[in-house]
């Protein structure tokens, strides 16, 4: 079982602490109001304020204290309801300790904690009515009414700084997965899916406007022949680095993705001609530069296709086309360069 849920109790404990006192309150406020016996009065100490330590106590003792503390929820909510009874069923204490321990076991996030709370809660409530057959006494004093707002207010304000928690904690979660979907586990990069989409928009942008914008196909070459002559770990090295030279080599505005296999993207709004080929060169220089340990005859080199977008481009899949024709004009003319196709 895992360990949070083990010391699940030790969080619930000051809590279950501060809410009892504040029922102890609320509880007090009742039996002053109707002279109570002081048989009363002992069970309230009892089980306002000596309870949440016993059920500390039981919980560290258990040997499943996920378990333990399940079983102390339970109690929790059979001694509410043997205090609507003992209150001569007093009705806004009544409601406020029976709402406010029921909402308790929704908001543990235990499944079903909360039904199987009810037959302990009913059913103290039933017994000790059936035994004790307390006259209703339905109305509340000021003063009692001033006793029950600490237990709501404070419930209340608990429960929704932990429903922002969570929220927030959903949140940062969901984010997280949406990077991790987008992203490319093995280099860092976009994933191809999100590398189109955002291609799709800079496309849809920059088409017929007045900036102009580059794509590039990068291939790493022989690839194939790396992970023959060096194994699979030397080419899966060798995909991180370019990865990583491509994160560095490109400029804060352009996005770049792995495309497929050892073939990459990058995009790069609002760049002319001139600069394009600059990124482009950076990013083959570097490629060449890489070196993997243990690996000292292994060299890498890349082609690049790259073309710019213009009119001709109706759809993205054009401007693809092109970078990709590029490309192979490159591999065709000896590899390791960068081409660029003269627009038709």
């Amino acid at each position: 079982m895992p360990l949070n849920r083990q010391r699940a109790f030790r969080k619930i404990y000051p809590l279950r602490v501060f809410g009892m006192a504040l029922g102890g309150l609320l509880v007090s406020s009742v039996l002053h109001q109707q002279q109570a016996a002081w048989p009363l009065w002992a069970f309230m100490v009892l089980t306002c304020f000596v309870w949440p330590h016993l059920a500390l106590l039981h919980a560290r003792l258990a040997r499943d204290a996920h378990q333990a503390e399940s079983i102390n929820l339970l109690i929790d909510s059979a001694i509410a309801g043997a205090w609507v009874p003992l209150m001569h069923f007093c009705l806004l204490p009544s409601v406020v300790l029976v709402m406010v321990t029921t909402f308790d076991k929704i908001s543990t996030g235990i499944r079903g904690l909360w039904l199987r709370s009810l037959p302990g809660l009913l059913g103290t409530a039933l017994l000790l009515t059936l035994w004790l057959q307390p006259t209703p006494q339905w109305d509340a004093s000021l003063v009692v009414v001033l006793c029950s707002l600490p237990l709501l207010l404070a419930h209340t304000l608990a429960v929704s700084v932990s429903s922002h928690r969570l929220i927030r904690t959903v949140a940062r979660q969901n984010h997280q997965l949406e990077e991790l979907r987008r992203t490319d586990a093995h280099t860092g990069l976009l994933g191809r899916e999100a590398w189109m989409q955002m291609a799709t928009e800079c496309h849809a942008i920059f088409r017929g406007g007045d900036q102009p914008a580059c794509l590039m196909m990068v291939d790493i070459d022989h690839f194939k022949t790396v992970n023959d002559r060096f194994g699979h770990t030397a080419g899966d090295e060798v995909i991180r680095a370019v990865g990583l030279i491509l994160r560095q080599a490109v400029r804060p505005t352009d996005f770049a993705g792995r495309y497929g296999g050892d073939e990459f993207g990058v995009v790069c709004p609002g760049a002319a001609l001139e600069d394009s080929l600059a990124i482009a060169d950076r990013i083959k220089v570097r490629i060449e530069a890489i070196r993997v340990r243990d690996e000292l005859d292994l060299r890498v080199s890349c082609s690049i296709g790259v073309a710019m977008l213009g009119q001709r481009h109706t759809e993205l899949r054009d401007w693809i086309n092109e970078a990709d024709a590029a490309l192979y004009r490159s591999k065709d003319g000896g590899r390791n360069q960068v081409w660029v196709l003269a627009p038709a």
